[in-house]
């Protein structure tokens, strides 16, 4: 059934080493389980030739045909139902969606501003000038600077 969609090959000469059978069979095991391509079993041929088979495929439309035509066959024997059932309460909103802020970037860094405006800064003292602040850290007489 699936034979008559497969490409044929077309370099004549030496046959393959490995069946595209076997080829062909590694790749369904390889989707159904979802093992790493270096995981598939040596029964079905080295990984990296299936793997190329694969992507081959893949690339030039292949796979995308063989699905569309079994699946015509398949509607022509009334084997699909195409029935549809979407079901909203199983979409759920990611873990961050919740509480995120409402403003915009600009909005927020306006709002961090004002809110910053009534409290005093840390780093006040390091801004005074040299003469104002004793090299001990202290201020005041008991800093021990004469006063005149």
């Amino acid at each position: 059934m699936l034979e008559p969609l497969l490409p044929k090959g077309k370099k004549p000469g030496r046959p393959a080493t490995w069946a595209r059978r076997q080829l062909i069979d590694g790749i369904r095991f390889r989707v159904r389980t979802g093992i790493p391509w270096r995981d598939l079993p040596a029964e079905y041929g080295p990984w990296g030739r299936a793997y190329d088979l694969f992507r081959r495929w893949q690339r030039d439309g292949t796979w995308h045909r063989i699905f569309s035509d079994l699946q015509a066959r398949a509607d022509e024997k009334e084997l699909i139902t195409w029935d549809i059932s979407v079901d909203s309460t199983v979409c759920r909103a990611h873990q961050h969606a919740a509480g995120a802020r409402k403003r915009g970037a600009a909005e927020g860094a306006a709002w961090r501003r004002q809110r910053r405006a009534g409290r005093p800064r840390a780093r006040a003292l390091a801004r005074r000038p040299d003469h104002q602040v004793a090299p001990c850290g202290r201020t005041g007489p008991e800093a021990g600077f004469i006063h005149e």
